[in-house]
């Protein structure tokens, strides 16, 4: 049972800043963004990258997080927000060609096979009867402790009560002399460094590869349906649910609950199950489990 906990933190750490930058711009801009899996693989990249030249680790992933902002902040200003003019379907559709093209940019720079960090081994640590290694334990806290910053900026700042009007209600916001387009920028460049940053410390265990977009795109937009359009924090919950759904799937026992022999559902029905359960939960809170805040969008 511990190590089912375990488990489920640790796929709850790959999923939940990847979805929580996702339903942060999805707030702003009111269009699901589905190029926003492919920045965390760009940042795994990057990451590798500056730490194969020789950059300690901690600084190449801080560079890693500016330079996917920056990306991030780059293509909002000269693609998205004049695909947005639009309307939403448009820049949906734009932002599949951005993913493309990111894919093939980075396909054609770092080729298709995985990077793998040189990192130094060390012994798993025992957490009662589970097993973590020190890189899983090291993402976990950075992920807590960045979600933990996140709420005290949405809730007890300035700088949140806007984020939070400008998403519930623009007009008013802007009636109100919000500065609506710097509020959105700013939001775009942290969406970029979380997902680059998420991206980098995921493929620590994963090596960088270039399906790591790919793999992150379903789970990752399940977490945020599921949690709420446009409600970050509501998106780490929906990330908490995937996760011990796709745990559950990789570890419940079928056959031994029936008294046979043991019967382990295929890796290949994760995906499956993360589905089944949001689509179940759609049917009865079709904006969400957590759909106050997206109500009020």
């Amino acid at each position: 049972m511990l190590q089912f906990l375990v488990d489920t933190l640790l796929r709850a750490s790959d999923l939940a800043l990847i979805a929580l930058g996702l339903s942060m711009v999805y707030g702003l801009v009111k269009f699901p963004n589905i190029a926003h899996v492919q920045y965390a693989m760009f940042g795994a990249y990057v990451t590798y990258a500056m730490h194969a030249s020789g950059v300690p680790l901690v600084l190449a992933i801080a560079i890693s997080c500016a330079v996917t902002g920056a990306l991030t902040l780059g293509l909002h200003l000269l693609v998205f927000r004049r695909l947005l003019r639009a309307g939403p379907a448009i820049a949906m559709i734009g932002s599949l060609a951005v993913a493309m093209l990111v894919v093939a940019f980075m396909q054609g720079f770092a080729g298709s096979f995985p990077r793998m960090f040189n990192l130094p081994l060390t012994e798993p640590i025992l957490i009662g009867e589970a097993r973590v290694t020190a890189t899983q334990l090291y993402f976990v806290g950075t992920t807590v402790v960045l979600l933990l910053l996140f709420a005290m900026l949405l809730f007890f700042t300035r700088t949140g009560r806007a984020m939070r009007a400008l998403a519930s209600n623009p007009a008013l916001a802007a009636a109100s002399g919000l500065n609506a387009e710097g509020i959105t920028r700013g939001v775009a460049f942290a969406s970029g460094a979380i997902a680059g940053l998420g991206g980098s410390m995921l493929a620590l265990s994963t090596g960088a590869h270039i399906n790591l977009g790919y793999d992150l795109l379903l789970p990752v937009f399940a977490a945020a349906i599921l949690g709420g359009l446009g409600n970050p924090l509501g998106a780490v919950a929906g990330a908490l649910l995937i996760a011990a759904t796709e745990t559950a799937v990789t570890n419940i026992d079928f056959g031994g609950l029936m008294g046979g022999d043991p019967l382990f559902m295929p890796v290949a029905y994760i995906s499956a199950a993360s589905f089944l359960i949001l689509l179940v939960a759609l049917l009865f809170k079709p904006y969400g489990l957590f759909d106050r805040e997206v109500r009020r969008v």
